[in-house]
C-alpha cells in the first residue's frame, strides 16, 4: 500500500512571537517545515509528501525547502480543515499521515507504530497521557484516562477523505475527530514527547537542546608570495604596505585559511573546490565571499561555527595594531560575537620564506558543532 505524509504548514504561528510564521522559523540553522520534511522523508514506508501553504507563503517555503522536492505544494484554505481537504486532493495514495509542521520531530517508531494500527483500524492517532494536574477554575480535574494528542494521524486516505467532504459541524481540532464522527473506529498508540508543538518562543530553545550535536574541527593553511604593486589584503582589511600579496584573487591568506578550515569542519572539500583559480570570475574577488560561503554551507549542514582561531606568520607589516580590527571584520563576515574570533601572529625568526618576507602564511582553525538529528 502507498503512503502520502500530508504536511499542513499554512498557518501564522502568531503565539510564538517570532518575526515569521513559526513553520518557517529556524531550530539549529534548518526551518522547522524542513525538520518535519526530513523525518517524514527519511522513513522507508512513506513514498511521497504533499505540503499545504498560504498562498502567499510560497516563497517563504521554497526558501525554508531548500531544493526538497515535495510530491505537490498545495495552497491551504481559511480554516486547517480546508487545508487539509485541499490537501488530500492533491494524491492518490492508500494512506496518509497527516502532521502539523509545527512539529518538527517525528520519531521513526511512532511512524511504524500508526501503520501498523492501520491494518486493523480505518484511523490511528499517537497520544500521551496528561501527567500534570489539572485545574478548571478551583476545581481539580480527574486526569484518569486522559490523553494528549499529537500528530502525525494516520487513516485510510478514501476514509478520512469522505470524512472531510461530509464534514457540517463545528471546526474541529484535529482529523481524527471527523473520522469518530463518521462513524469509524480510530485507534491509538503510543505517542512521544518528541511530538510537542512548538507553540512558544521558548518551545524553539528547548526543540534545540532536543537534538544530538556533535563537535567537528577543521584546519586551514595557505601561503601566498608578496609582490610589488599589489594591494595587501588581509584579515578582510586592507593594510598600507610596501608590497601586496600575488595571487588569483585578493590572495587574502588568512581568510583563505580560515575559509579551508571551516569548509574542513563539515567535510565539505577546499576553497578550489568551490572557487577554482582557473576559473576567471575569481579573478581579483574579494576573499570575503569565499568565507561568508564556507559558513553558510556550514549552516546548510545543520551546523553552527563555535570558535575560529587564526595564526598570521609573517615579518612584516606588523599584525598587533590591525589585530581588533580584523577581529571585529571576521567576527561581522562570520555572524559571531568577537570573542569567538581569535587572531595571533608570529614570526620564523627571519627563517624560510616568510622570514626573508617573500611572502604570508597563515594557519586557522575552526570548530563547528552540528546537529545530528534526534537525541
Amino acid at each position: 500500500m502507498s503512503t502520502v505524509a500530508l504536511i499542513v504548514a499554512a498557518g501564522q504561528g502568531e503565539r510564538a512571537g517570532l518575526a515569521v510564521p513559526k513553520q518557517f522559523a529556524s531550530i539549529a540553522g534548518k526551518a522547522v517545515v524542513a525538520h518535519a520534511f526530513d523525518s517524514l522523508a527519511r522513513h522507508s514506508r512513506i513514498d511521497d509528501i504533499v505540503v499545504v501553504t498560504g498562498p502567499d507563503q510560497r516563497d517563504a517555503l521554497a526558501q525554508a525547502l531548500e531544493g526538497r522536492a515535495p510530491l505537490a505544494i498545495v495552497d491551504g484554505g481559511a480554516t486547517r480543515r480546508e487545508s487539509v481537504r485541499h490537501g488530500l486532493a492533491a494524491f492518490s495514495a492508500d494512506r496518509v499521515l497527516i502532521h502539523d509542521a509545527a512539529r518538527p520531530f517525528v520519531p521513526g517508531a511512532v511512524i511504524d507504530r500508526l501503520l501498523t494500527a492501520l491494518v486493523s483500524a480505518p484511523g490511528a492517532i499517537p497520544a500521551l497521557p496528561v501527567a500534570d494536574t489539572l485545574l478548571r477554575g478551583n476545581a481539580l480535574v480527574d486526569r484518569t484516562g486522559l490523553l494528549r494528542v499529537q500528530t502525525p494521524q494516520a487513516f485510510h486516505a478514501a476514509a478520512i477523505r469522505a470524512a472531510h467532504a461530509d464534514w457540517s459541524g463545528p471546526e474541529p481540532t484535529d482529523d481524527a475527530q471527523m473520522l469518530r464522527a463518521a462513524g469509524h473506529q480510530v485507534a491509538v498508540v503510543n505517542g512521544d514527547p518528541m511530538l510537542d508543538k512548538l507553540t512558544r518562543r521558548e518551545d524553539f530553545t528547548l526543540a534545540e537542546a532536543r537534538l544530538s550535536r556533535s563537535t567537528r574541527t577543521g584546519l586551514g593553511f595557505d601561503v601566498h608570495r608578496l609582490g610589488d604593486g599589489e594591494e595587501l589584503w588581509l584579515g578582510g582589511l586592507l593594510i598600507p604596505h610596501r608590497q601586496g600579496l600575488v595571487g588569483h584573487s585578493d590572495a587574502d591568506v588568512a581568510l583563505h585559511a580560515l575559509t579551508d578550515a571551516i569548509l574542513g569542519a563539515i567535510g565539505a572539500g577546499d576553497i578550489g573546490t568551490h572557487f577554482p583559480p582557473s576559473d576567471p570570475q575569481w579573478r581579483g574577488a574579494s576573499s570575503d565571499r569565499f568565507l561568508q560561503h564556507a559558513a553558510q554551507l556550514v549552516v546548510q549542514a545543520g551546523g553552527r561555527i563555535e570558535h575560529v582561531d587564526l595564526t598570521i606568520i609573517c615579518e612584516a607589516p606588523k599584525i598587533g595594531p590591525y589585530r581588533d580590527p580584523m577581529r571585529a571584520r571576521i567576527a561581522a563576515l562570520l555572524g559571531l560575537d568577537t570573542g569567538r574570533v581569535s587572531i595571533k601572529a608570529t614570526t620564523t625568526e627571519r627563517l624560510g620564506f616568510t622570514g626573508r618576507g617573500e611572502g604570508i602564511a597563515a594557519q586557522a582553525v575552526a570548530t563547528v558543532s552540528v546537529f545530528e538529528g534526534i537525541a
